[in-house]
């Protein structure tokens, strides 16, 4: 069954708006096509031998369902997960028969669509992602319905592809973090060093906060940062010096050591690997563009 499920919410625009729409700044690069709720969709099933159009990105929020891509084995969707299914390629899904899913979906179209696919399916990945924050997931899928539930107008297709965009950050970023538990570990991690920013520590030490290996840790620490952890800590030392550099007098020796640099010279070469200027010439900057924005 395709449709005709009590509380079902659905919005389809018309093909010749989207092709419209396809010239039009912002949307011609993101553009929400279709987007629906079917909640206890029993029966529900779609078979599409040459793909979408569009890609179809699928968040069960409840029971489950089934989903074959090109051919290959049924893959078990289950409340949590996101399925993303890239434009044109075959695909077959439907609902448990047991315990029928409830989901949101929608299609999106456009080269930053296309994207956001590719990025999700890269190495192999495979079309499911648990997500997260699926809180968040669903309030972003929530606000593209109830936008093109009010009209078509621009004001609303902007407010729909701002919500589908919100939403695919939150699959890509949960491809990125990974499995839950050893993401929840490294997440642990992470908020010891942002508060902890005048502190040495070795990768042994953040390894057994997080009780993995020292190469284990490494491991995940990058899949979920997208850094090493000497760069991330880099990062994180420069973002806060940037922003004792542009709300206290602080002299630059002391602002080093209050990010973790006992050699003020060695956090200037830091900061500058980072910011491509020097902590001086970076305050020194701002300094100038607040005047000349004063005087203008």
């Amino acid at each position: 069954m395709r449709e005709g499920f009590l509380g079902q919410r659905v919005r389809v625009l018309p093909r010749p708006l989207i092709r419209e729409l396809r010239e039009k700044p912002i949307v011609r690069r993101f553009l929400v096509t279709d987007v629906g709720y079917f909640p206890h969709a029993a029966a529900h099933g779609r078979a599409r031998a040459h793909g979408a159009p569009e890609t179809v990105v699928i968040l069960c929020a409840a029971g489950v369902g089934w989903i074959e891509v090109d051919g290959g084995p049924a893959t078990r969707v289950a409340a949590g997960d996101a399925a993303v299914l890239a434009a044109g390629v075959r695909h077959r899904y439907r609902a448990d028969s047991q315990d029928p899913w409830t989901i949101w979906w929608m299609h999106v179209t456009g080269d930053d669509a296309d994207d956001f696919a590719s990025s999700i399916l890269a190495n192999n990945g495979g079309p499911i992602v648990r997500v997260h924050d699926v809180y968040s997931a669903v309030q972003s899928m929530e606000e593209a319905v109830s936008a093109l539930e009010e009209d078509d107008t621009m004001p609303k297709l902007l407010a729909a592809c701002g919500a589908g965009w919100r939403f695919l950050t939150h699959v890509a970023a949960s491809r990125i973090l990974g499995a839950t538990a050893s993401n929840d570990r490294i997440r642990h991690v992470q908020d010891y060093l942002r508060n902890n920013l005048d502190t040495e520590f070795s990768v042994p030490e953040l390894a057994a906060m997080a009780g993995l290996s020292a190469s284990h840790f490494s491991t995940l620490f990058r899949a979920s940062a997208g850094a090493s952890i000497k760069e991330y800590l880099k990062r994180l030392r420069s973002a806060r010096a940037r922003e004792l550099l542009l709300t206290t007098d602080l002299p630059v020796t002391q602002i080093a050591a209050a990010v973790g640099y006992d050699d003020a010279l060695y956090f200037s070469r830091q900061f500058r690997a980072v910011n491509g200027i020097s902590p001086s010439g970076f305050r020194e900057q701002h300094e100038d563009e607040e005047t000349a924005t004063r005087t203008s």
